[in-house]
């Protein structure tokens, strides 16, 4: 992987979200980039690579096509952790393919990287601009643990950090108990990052709501029947993706699982309900249950309540209007659309972050 200057880093623009992607670039990933690149009030001032649903390496190279499949080359990729902080990676490329995009035979040349770690990045960049970023990871938590060492006190420096991972609060009695490869993929960072300081402001989307975030077949059909090229890109690495996931439910259907995050980011109306208080951590079924450590009542748990800072868990969320905006995104490349009726509603109280004010 080449390590030399990109071109110049964006200069942050007044009036847009302003937002820092971590990722591990499989193909949900992907999918968030384009809906995010798509959106006229954002602006992504950096992209930090991790491992997770490919190798490090392949995460670089995926941001880097995507980038120019949107006509977007000019935003810098910093490189990340190739493992955990203790153990080995756990690499899912039986998910999403051995390059991260499904195997479907893209072309992708190392491209250059910035200068400096993504955890160095995601500390001066933190520090450069004080409560006025939103950090959204979407894959393992390595990066911003290692972060989270240089600067202790960096959750509080962001405005809001959005993660894709954990799963909501425990779940109701007969339920099924839900995990996630994000968290799981490295516990000790898990710990620290849920566990840092931070100002009410750590949003996790977890696997409670990301689950029926759901793309169907027509999903997949529109996308690759379109002239625009990365609309086809994503339904061909959606049709990839399929490939393991109709072995769930027999169809070739998926969730989109970083796609809810990334619209939860950046239009937060769409949220219904959350739930808030400390996080725990519980190994099951050969993972790792990450949750609010409440019932799914709100209720607190018959041991009592751990100590830690405050996670707000999103536990509701409007999926019609979810599945509007992203496919529009995906098929159109932009998401002005004159059915999107997703701002009608405002965000929960106290939510940090979503689109920027007039």
């Amino acid at each position: 992987m080449t390590d030399a200057h990109t071109p110049a880093a964006p200069t942050p623009e007044a009036g847009k979200q302003w937002i820092v992607v971590d990722t591990d670039t499989g193909i949900d990933d992907a999918h968030s980039l384009l809906y995010l690149l798509a959106q006229p009030d954002v602006q992504i001032l950096g992209i930090t690579t991790i491992y997770g649903n490919c190798h490090v390496e392949d995460s670089a190279r995926n941001v880097a096509y995507v980038l120019g499949i949107a006509q977007q080359p000019g935003i810098p990729i910093y490189g990340g952790a190739a493992g955990p902080i203790e153990g080995e990676a756990s690499i899912a490329w039986f998910v999403h393919g051995h390059d991260g995009l499904g195997d479907r035979g893209y072309v992708r040349p190392d491209p250059a990287l910035a200068t400096g770690s993504a955890a160095d990045y995601l500390v001066r960049i933190a520090n450069a601009h004080p409560g006025q970023i939103d950090l959204h990871p979407l894959g393992p938590l390595t990066n911003i643990a290692l972060a989270l060492e240089k600067d202790p006190l960096l959750l509080t420096k962001f405005r809001s950090v959005v993660i894709m991972g954990g799963a909501g609060p425990y779940p109701a009695p007969g339920s099924a108990v839900r995990t996630d490869a994000n968290t799981a993929n490295d516990r000790v960072a898990a710990e620290r990052v849920f566990g840092a300081p931070n100002n009410d402001n750590v949003i996790m989307v977890g696997t409670n709501v990301t689950g029926g975030a759901v793309l169907e077949e027509h999903v997949t059909a529109l996308l690759l029947d379109s002239d625009l090229p990365s609309a086809r890109f994503a339904g061909e690495i959606l049709d990839a993706y399929c490939d393991f996931y109709q072995h769930k439910s027999g169809r070739r259907v998926s969730s989109a699982h970083d796609g809810l995050a990334s619209v939860i980011l950046h239009r937060p109306e769409i949220v219904t309900a959350t739930l808030s208080g400390p996080v725990d951590f519980t190994p099951d079924n050969g993972s790792l249950a990450t949750r609010v450590a409440l019932t799914a009542d709100g209720s607190p748990l018959a041991w009592g309540t751990p100590d830690g800072p405050s996670t707000r868990a999103v536990t509701g969320v409007d999926y019609t209007a979810f599945r509007r905006r992203f496919v529009h995104a995906l098929a159109y490349g932009t998401t002005r659309d004159p059915i999107d009726r997703a701002g009608t509603r405002t965000p929960p109280a106290g939510w940090p972050c979503g689109r920027p004010s007039a």
